[in-house]
This record gives structure tokens, C-alpha cells and sequence, in this order.
């Protein structure tokens, strides 16, 4: 009943030409649309658009297995030279060398530690002491390994700054050549200026069905998608069943008569129903991407309980969110678990490759945690030291951050008298 003693159904009906003309009706939906889509393109933009300038100490293995003897008037030979030059430039601080040996760096691209390799043979230095002679059977070779496993872009990033420290190494040396072989003709002398082939080859290679060393963040998404949604969906769900939200599909309304229950109770009976659907989302993600999409993946019973874990704690984190925020829990969660967890989970730019805030974020941002560990089952034969240990971990501690504070406020809230809607009759 209205104040004119008009029902909403018999009374005047308000247009919506009359509406437009209130100032107050465009203020709050503007201000947040507007805030919204500024804070999206900075964060999602600010995290891809110059890689190049933000990198900075991309690990990279520097092999020298170089046992030659020195050339004439030097005291090391071109391995070790080429070495010390590479580890102690200081012109740019984008690569962070490792010196290794070769078993080492193999280790280190097998477990994801490195984006990349450049392996100087043993037989460098004679090899490159034979062009000036006629025993000169073949160019010097420097190998450049890259590990897709990491990104294509990170690869890539990688495979560009080994191949130009090897060109450099080479023009390097051309110089030496040229200047000894004052009477080799025009065409040695082309050669010896630019003396060393540069080959690339796949140090961890991928199936052909990887996604070219994408499909571990894409499998990631997922499970944080279906963690997400699946967690709103379960929450308007419960509160439509229990007479706490109305229920509205195209033009047919229903409210239901409301249970008398308080909110500990409430996020206790979501939480419980999150960790049952979630078994099937999961199983249903893993059966898409595995079995009919023919994804390339090993360890299927681990990779079953990683996935049920992960999108479980998300779906947790959701209900936690949910229950403490209130009716903009679900923006709040979405820029927990979505918005800020894409920059910065290192799956598809390399965190060495982003600004410093993501780096930061990246530290407990969870598609970070949980992304480290699907690439690790995926790609790393499940090693622990490739960041599966680590998500575990995290999983762990996400889970009890999520039921400790979603319980504290609700218990809070409860103490406090603070009920959620005031009851509807039957």
C-alpha cells in the first residue's frame, strides 16, 4: 500500500522518460561504470603493454663447456672469454645469467627455473682456431635452447637475448680474426668477420598439443572460473531457496517464505554445498579439456585432485567474500580471484617482464599459486621444484584464510545482532 492508498499495481505507473531527467538516478551507476572501466584497462593493459622495457632479470643458463686450448697470446680461451663478457655486462640488466654446467642446465629447463639456454660446445675454441687454416671443416656453432614450457613469450623473450649475446660474442671475435688474417682474401675475410653459426633448438619441448605453452594458464582460468561462478551461483541459490532473495526469470517473480537461519549457518551450508559441485565442475573440466579437446597432459589422477583442490579454494574464498561483503561481494571477489589475478599470475608475460606492482601482487595473488602449480603437472612431469610444492602450499593457505575469516564475520555479524532480512510469511 502506498501513502495515496494506491496499490503499486493500480497506482500511477512512473516512465521512464520522466526517470532520465534525475540527476541522482545517473550519479552512482556513471561513477562506478566509469571507476570500473578505468581500473580495468589499467590493470589489464598496464601488465602487457611494454614487456620489453620492464624486463629485467630473466633467468637464463650460460653453458661453457668450452675445453679448448687458447689461441696465440691469450690466456683463456674463447669460451671462458665469451663468458666472463656475457655474466659481467653491465649495459642491461633484462637477463640474470647463470653459469652452468651442461647437466645443470638441462635440470634447470626441465623444472621451469630458466626461460632459456646458450650452450658453448667443447671444441669452440678449436674450431674457431681452424678457420685460419686449411684443416677448417665446419662454422663454429653457440646453441641456443628455449623452453616453450615457460611461454611463448617468455621463450621468446629469452631466445631473442641469447641469440643477440651469441651474434655480439661472434662480431666479437670476427674482429680478432680480421685483424690477424691481414692476408686472407675478400671472402675469408667475410667469413671470419662473422665467424660463428648460431642454431636454436627446443631445450624442454612440448606436445603438439600444449597450446604452444599456453594451455596451463588457459586450464588455470578454468578451474578459477569454475571456482568463481560456481561460488555466486551456489550463493544466490541457497539465499532464492531460503526466502532471502527473490527469484526472477523474464516476466515471472517468486519469493519464497523465509527459513529462520543465521549467517555462520547460511555460509556453513554453502561452503558445504561448494565442496560438493565443485567435484563436478571440475570433472567435467578436466573431461572437455583432456578427453574431448585432446589436451596433452600426464599424471591424470593428480592433475584430478589439484584441480578439485584449487577451484575448491576459490570457491571457499568466493562464499568467504560473499558472506563478509554483503551484495558487493561478488565485484569484490571478482577483482580478487579475476581482475588483479591475470596481470600478474606470470603465465602469459613473465613477472621479470611486468612493472613491479604485479611482481608484488604475484606473491599471493592465487591464479599466480595455482597457475605454478598446473604448469608444473603439465609440463614438468609434476616436479615439486617447479612450483607444485609451492601450490600446495598455497591451496592450504588460502583455504584456512578463507574459512577462518568467512566464520569470523559471520560470527561476528551474528553477535552483533545484524540479521540478514526481515522475515517473509508463508
Amino acid at each position: 500500500m502506498t501513502a495515496d492508498g494506491t496499490t503499486p499495481e493500480t497506482g500511477s505507473q512512473a516512465r521512464a522518460a520522466k526517470l532520465l531527467r534525475r540527476p541522482k538516478l545517473w550519479l552512482m551507476p556513471t561513477i562506478l561504470t566509469g571507476l570500473l572501466a578505468l581500473l580495468l584497462s589499467l590493470l589489464y593493459m598496464g601488465g602487457i603493454v611494454s614487456p620489453q622495457r620492464d624486463l629485467h632479470h630473466l633467468p637464463i643458463a650460460l653453458v661453457n663447456s668450452d675445453t679448448g686450448k687458447p689461441l696465440t697470446g691469450q690466456e683463456q680461451n674463447l669460451g671462458t672469454q665469451i663468458a666472463a663478457a656475457i655474466t659481467s655486462d653491465s649495459s642491461s640488466d633484462a637477463a640474470h645469467w647463470q653459469l652452468l654446467t651442461r647437466a645443470r642446465a638441462q635440470n634447470e629447463l626441465d623444472s621451469g627455473k630458466v626461460y632459456g639456454a646458450l650452450v658453448i660446445p667443447s671444441d669452440f675454441t678449436d674450431s674457431v682456431a681452424a678457420l685460419t687454416t686449411a684443416k677448417a671443416t665446419a662454422r663454429p656453432t653457440m646453441t641456443v635452447l628455449t623452453n616453450p614450457a615457460k611461454g611463448s613469450l617468455g621463450s621468446s623473450l629469452a631466445g631473442r637475448i641469447t641469440t643477440a649475446a651469441a651474434q655480439q660474442a661472434s662480431r666479437t671475435i670476427g674482429k680478432q680474426l680480421t685483424a690477424a688474417a691481414t692476408k686472407a682474401n675478400s671472402t675469408t675475410k667475410l667469413l671470419l668477420a662473422d665467424p660463428v653459426n648460431v642454431v636454436t633448438q627446443v631445450g624442454h619441448p612440448l606436445g603438439d598439443h600444449s597450446g604452444l605453452g599456453l594451455s596451463a594458464f588457459y586450464y588455470t582460468l578454468l578451474l578459477v572460473l569454475a571456482g568463481f561462478m560456481g561460488g555466486n551461483v551456489i550463493s544466490n541459490g541457497v539465499d532464492t531457496a531460503l526466502g532471502y532473495a527473490d527469484n526472477e526469470i523474464g516476466p515471472w517473480h517468486t519469493r519464497r517464505p523465509t527459513v529462520p537461519i543465521n549467517r555462520t549457518q547460511t555460509l556453513l551450508l554453502k561452503m558445504a554445498m561448494t565442496a560438493g559441485i565443485t567435484l563436478l565442475s571440475v570433472s567435467l573440466v578436466m573431461l572437455a579439456s583432456v578427453s574431448i579437446l585432446g589436451m596433452d597432459a600426464g599424471h591424470i589422477p593428480l592433475l584430478w585432485i589439484y584441480s578439485y583442490c584449487a577451484s575448491l579454494a576459490v570457491g571457499l574464498g568466493v562464499q568467504a567474500i560473499n558472506a563478509a561483503f554483503g551484495g558487493i561481494g561478488q565485484l569484490v571477489s571478482m577483482f580478487v580471484f579475476i581482475v588483479l589475478g591475470l596481470p600478474s599470475s606470470g603465465a602469459t608475460v613473465p613477472l621479470q617482464a611486468v612493472p613491479g606492482f604485479y611482481r608484488f601482487l604475484s606473491h599471493f595473488e592465487p591464479m599466480r599459486q595455482l597457475s605454478d602449480g598446473v604448469r608444473a603437472i603439465l609440463y614438468f612431469d609434476a616436479r615439486g621444484d617447479a612450483g607444485l610444492t609451492r601450490s600446495w602450499s598455497m591451496i592450504a593457505i588460502g583455504t584456512v584464510i578463507a574459512l577462518l575469516f568467512g566464520f569470523a564475520m559471520t560470527a561476528y555479524y551474528d553477535r552483533k545482532g545484524h540479521k540478514r532480512l526481515t522475515p517473509q510469511p508463508a
